[in-house]
């Protein structure tokens, strides 16, 4: 390990601490998208024997980037966020995260136990880059997870017993998961992966760091697969495309065949410009626990400028499964940068499932005290008929917050 963990945490609490005192002290300023104050408006405020002084704390606040006010720098530390075991010389790196939140209403998987402080995600992984650059190399990537989100992480659509489903790894509100397990193989623009793995369709994931939001939108956790078992292949066609192909054992699998499931899952990535780029990933087959059919998503991501950031998804699932065949969904996100320590985002949403429809609507902001710790405090508003086929109340909102530590 790099740095004293000790010494890390030390620094969020004195981040927080000086962050408060900074806010005590610090004048007023008027409100908008840039909080640091004018340099003119500074230099007419200070007499000329304070320039000297003036111009140590404007240099202080530019190491900070935006994230300043009148009083000095405000909390935002910069350099990359310390890790376990960094990546060596081998491609080896090990890693994880604690996440713990709060929300005091259900909102379905994920966040379901509500009222009370869960540990999420206790998240471990340990993985080797497998870089072809310079001909055939090897990696690998285990994950492992605890917490009340392991059930979810779950392989759920294997067969009892298979794997981490039903396999003794719950223990009341919380279970182990191990959502990742596989070997990889690649050669200058191809890799393949062979073994358990999450999935490629979607915006949003498992991963709690990889998200804006504590919650999840509806058609992430009902029209998508979390994981996959099987082998999928990665081709950097050009600098713009990118190819992804390979079968796996239906949705939600570990090393096992639900039911004969078996279903081809790929796609493509591409560049439209320097801001604009798009994913269409595609199931198509026997996806094991939600039947014969086809399934994908389609993600356009926006760069609008530096800061801001629009997303918008569409998702479709077809089956011939009894119940819950057709299953549409459109989320929109935007998503605004306001400095290093702080970011702004929110999430429109219309699902459907065979007819009856819901619409949800999310804010939240991600605060970074240090750059292994996130807070994201979100108000989510759910409404629709499609939300009593899914055991909740038809109209509700919901206020959560967590917290993210990385290591």
């Amino acid at each position: 390990m790099r740095k004293d963990w000790l010494s890390a945490l030390a620094s969020v609490g004195l981040a927080v601490l000086v962050g408060a005192a900074s806010a005590a002290d610090a004048s007023p300023t008027s409100a908008g998208t840039d909080v640091q104050p004018a340099a003119s408006k500074v230099t007419l405020a200070v007499s000329a024997a304070e320039e000297e002084g003036t111009e140590a704390q404007t240099a202080a606040f530019e190491q900070c980037g935006d994230a300043c006010a009148a009083g000095g720098c405000n909390t935002c530390p910069g350099g990359d966020p310390l890790t376990l075991f960094p990546e060596n010389d081998w491609g080896l790196e090990v890693g994880g995260w604690l996440q713990a939140g709060y929300n005091n209403k259900t909102d379905g998987k994920f966040n379901n136990v509500p009222g009370k402080l869960n540990l999420h995600q206790g998240y471990l992984y340990a993985q080797k880059t497998a870089d072809g650059e310079c001909g055939l190399d090897w990696g690998f990537r285990t994950d492992l997870m605890y917490g009340v989100d392991g059930y979810d992480a779950q392989a759920f659509g294997s067969n009892p017993g298979t794997w981490d489903y039903k396999n003794g790894f719950d223990h009341g509100i919380q279970a182990w998961a191990m959502p990742q397990a596989y070997a990889e193989l690649a050669l200058h623009d191809l890799s393949v992966k062979l073994g358990h793995f999450y999935t490629l369709i979607g915006y949003e994931v498992v991963t709690a760091p990889d998200n804006f939001f504590y919650s999840h939108a509806f058609t992430m956790y009902n029209s998508e697969p979390f994981t996959h078992t099987g082998a999928l292949a990665t081709y950097e066609a050009t600098d713009k495309l990118t190819v992804y192909g390979g079968w796996t054992l239906g949705w939600d699998t570990g090393f096992d065949s639900y039911q004969g499931g078996s279903n081809f899952l790929g796609g493509f990535g591409y560049a439209i410009s320097d801001d604009i780029s798009m994913t269409y990933i595609t199931c198509v087959g026997d996806l094991g626990w939600r039947g014969q059919g086809y399934n994908h998503s389609l993600v356009f991501n926006v760069n609008l400028t530096e800061k801001l950031n629009y997303v918008f998804q569409t998702d479709y699932v077809g089956t011939d499964t009894d119940t819950a065949n057709d299953d549409v969904g459109i989320n929109q996100y935007l998503f605004y940068t306001i400095n290093d320590c702080w970011k702004v985002g929110g999430r429109v949403e219309w699902w459907q499932r065979d007819g009856d429809s819901l619409w949800e609507a999310t804010l939240g902001l991600n605060w970074f005290p240090h750059p292994n710790f996130v807070l994201r405090p979100e108000v989510k508003y759910n409404q629709g008929s499609a939300l009593a086929g899914l055991g909740l109340p038809e109209e509700s909102t919901i206020f959560a917050i967590d917290g993210i530590l990385t290591f």
